[in-house]
């Protein structure tokens, strides 16, 4: 059973909530609910907490270098519990993990070299007697607020910057996996941390959500979702600083130099992987229409061979989504589009929460699978003549995540890139490329700031100038 971080101690909440498997509808675990009350005092323990911390760099770095370490002797026992919580196959588990344990290494150097810079005082007039330097500091209270789809390397990436830069940290998981959230936050007072500079509430977003932004204690959210719910917390935060990663529709396209050979493996791995439901995930997949004809069998024959079923063998590709509910919305999505005239190459049925990969061509811009955010293992193949016309598509949508661009061209690489408004385009990778060193994050409403420990960790710490006179 999970239980709440407040004040530095496990304990129960005002209530419990059952958690089921999402393969087989085991019930695995319960989850600990919080009270608005126990909210009040996660905040206040963590504010308190990060106001006479004593924790330095040096320490701070000891601390998440120790849980990048305790994580690699726990692999198998979270690899097993996302299986339960998320329904990931053995294949997202481990990838999971292993970037969380990067995450966490990358955000203890952080902690180590969070510096200011030198200001060239002597470069005014009138100021040869005077130096100027900036330093960085805590804003305080950290909330991070974050999603079912990466229930472990997503924290980590919230989580671990704010604690290099000294921040204090509440961490509101998704609901679908609070055990994830909770054998994190376990690793890192394992590792060393005082309790007290975490806390960790679970429940509702509608109530613990709300409850989290009227707190004005807390100095920065870090939220992860969708974005009418960021919408919501910008609203709601005012002056107070926000990193928002919110809703995607990622394109990828495939010119018609592309080495098809390189490129399918990738988009498959991108529009598949979590059963799909990754932010970054290929929904719109841009062919040439003069290799169309090469491509497209090629790309659904290799669709064809992805196993689906229980996550718990070792040969599936696929498990089941979130829940049956959102394989449901996917299926009547995709039935829209085909009594508007797409046509289904493959897939496009779903058995409870299990939904088979699926291709969809003839697809035309009103459609919910193209337009929307489906967030399930669906590719709608789009061509065309002009490469001008792909990248004009890909940019006519509110969101700019990713994208991928495919071409052997590199003067058609370095004219396209700048082309795609897009917080991260990817050239010969497709959209749901990713190393957790670089900076991600979006454009437009695909929301602002950065992930990735050396910036997010700028982002949670405010920038202070000295002056000096001598």
């Amino acid at each position: 059973m999970s239980k709440l971080l407040i004040g530095g101690r496990w304990v129960d909440g005002e209530s419990t909530d059952r958690l089921f498997d999402k393969f087989g509808g085991r019930s695995f675990g319960e989850m600990a609910v919080a009270s608005l009350e126990q909210v009040d005092e996660a905040v206040a323990g963590t504010h308190a907490a990060v106001a006479s911390s004593k924790l330095g760099p040096y320490e701070r770095y000891r601390v998440l270098s120790e849980a990048a370490r305790l994580l690699e002797n726990r692999f198998d026992r979270l690899i097993s519990l996302m299986r339960d919580e998320v329904g990931f196959t053995r294949a997202d588990g481990e990838n999971e993990v292993r970037r969380c344990i990067q995450t966490l290494e990358l955000s203890a150097e952080e902690a180590k070299r969070l510096n200011g810079e030198l200001i060239p005082m002597t470069a005014a007039a009138g100021s040869a007697d005077r130096i100027g330097y900036t330093i960085r500091k805590p804003r305080g209270v950290v909330c991070a607020i974050t999603p079912f789809n990466s229930p472990l390397n997503v924290v980590a990436h919230k989580v671990a910057p704010a604690l290099a830069g000294g921040n204090s940290v509440v961490v509101k998981p998704s609901e679908h996996t609070p055990l994830s959230a909770v054998e994190l936050c376990k690793l890192l007072i394992d590792a060393g941390l005082p309790p007290e500079m975490l806390a960790l509430v679970h429940g509702p977003g509608q109530a613990i959500g709300k409850r989290l932004l009227a707190d004005q204690r807390i100095a920065f959210y870090a939220f992860t979702g969708s974005t009418r719910v960021g919408r919501e917390i910008q609203s709601a935060a005012g002056l107070r600083g926000t990193q928002l990663e919110l809703g995607s529709i990622a394109s990828t396209i495939v010119c018609s130099d592309a080495d098809i050979g390189r490129a399918i493996p990738k988009i498959m791995n991108a529009a598949f992987r979590k059963a799909g439901q990754v932010c970054t995930s290929v929904q719109k997949l841009f062919v040439d229409r003069r290799i169309a004809a090469k491509f497209t069998p090629a790309f659904v024959d290799a669709v064809r061979s992805l196993k689906v079923g229980d996550p718990a063998d070792p040969s599936v590709v696929i498990g089941p989504m979130i829940s049956q509910a959102s394989a449901e919305r996917a299926a009547r999505w995709v039935d829209e589009a085909v009594s508007a005239g797409a046509r289904v190459l493959v897939g496009g049925t779903h058995d409870g929460a299990l939904f088979m990969p699926t291709v969809l061509d003839r697809v035309s811009a009103d459609m919910r699978v193209v337009c929307e955010e489906i967030f399930a293992p669906v590719v709608c193949i789009i061509e065309f003549d002009q490469l001008s016309e792909a990248v004009a598509q890909a940019n006519a949508t509110p969101f700019g995540l990713a994208a991928g661009l495919f071409t052997s061209n590199i003067s058609t690489a370095l004219r396209t890139a700048p082309a795609l408004r897009f917080g991260g385009v990817h050239i010969n990778e497709a959209s749901s490329a990713r190393v957790d060193v670089m900076p991600f994050g979006g454009v437009k409403e695909s929301g602002f700031g950065r992930e990735g420990p050396a910036y997010a960790v700028r982002e949670m710490t405010e920038e202070r100038l000295i002056t000096v006179s001598y």
